[in-house]
């Protein structure tokens, strides 16, 4: 999928062309391990994945968090920063490598003062965002490691091999061990 193609279907429209959407986009690609976005830099940019995954870490007392994962067809950014425009405390890494759609903060801010559409569309996402980390904070609060690693299974499978399994349990908030009991639980 292309950002177009996700750009129509969250407005329902039926832009045949990039240059009809109000604002330019440019294709990058990200080797596995670089850093996208690095802790204490103004986010600006805001990339729709077309191939590859994406890690968002936080910094902890002791250690690296993992916060999220991003996958093909979603947007990403280290969004507090991209908002604010201010330094990001969180970082973003290309698990694999990735090819992505790349728009600038100041042409969004820009089409955002000119377009019915872009605004929708920047709502819709915004929600979009808040929603999920609204569900993972809940999932914390309400499941267990092992229901958290199912539904994690059940819609992000094909995904799961790609991802190491220490950072699965960084996600999930456990030991690699742990996981790797859960995961034999769940294979016999």
């Amino acid at each position: 999928m292309t950002f177009r193609e996700f750009y129509n279907a969250v407005l329902n429209a039926n832009y045949t062309s990039d240059e009809e959407i109000a604002f330019s986009l440019t294709k990058v690609h990200f080797k596995k391990g670089e850093i996208i976005t690095e802790y204490n830099q103004i986010e600006k940019q805001v990339y729709f994945i077309n191939e590859g995954i994406v890690e968002l870490t936080i910094k902890s007392y002791m250690t690296e968090k993992v916060i999220d994962f991003f996958f093909e067809n979603e947007m990403v950014c280290a969004l507090t920063s991209f908002l604010t425009q201010t330094p990001a405390d969180v970082r973003l890494t290309a698990l694999t490598d990735c090819e992505m759609e790349m728009v600038h903060h100041h042409e969004l801010m820009n089409a955002y003062e000119t377009g019915l559409d872009i605004n929708k569309y920047g709502r819709i996402i915004t929600e979009q965002a808040y929603l999920r980390k609204s569900n993972r904070e809940k999932d914390f609060l309400c499941l267990t490691a092992e229901e958290r690693y199912m539904k994690m299974f059940k819609t992000h499978n094909q995904y799961l091999h790609n991802i190491p399994v220490n950072k699965i349990a960084k996600y999930l908030g456990i030991h690699p061990e742990s996981l790797s009991r859960i995961r034999a639980k769940l294979n016999s």
